[in-house]
């Protein structure tokens, strides 16, 4: 359980890297993409984002 809790938090870390290049393409900005501030600085959720990412990387997993 270790192991998948290290790994959503590195994809986390890399999703939010990859942020201002993947916007251009549209992710991040979905309905499911929360977005908020508090106390001066900007929050973001990436749910259905990832939950996208995961299915599309998923598939091209299992054909490779």
């Amino acid at each position: 359980m270790f192991r998948w809790i290290l790994v959503i938090f590195l994809f986390f870390v890399l999703f939010s890297a990859a942020l201002p290049w993947l916007q251009r393409l549209g992710i991040g900005k979905l309905p499911g993409d929360l977005k908020f501030r508090l106390f001066g600085k900007e929050i973001f959720l990436p749910f259905t984002s990832t939950v996208v990412l995961a299915l599309i990387l998923g598939t091209v997993g299992r054909f490779i």
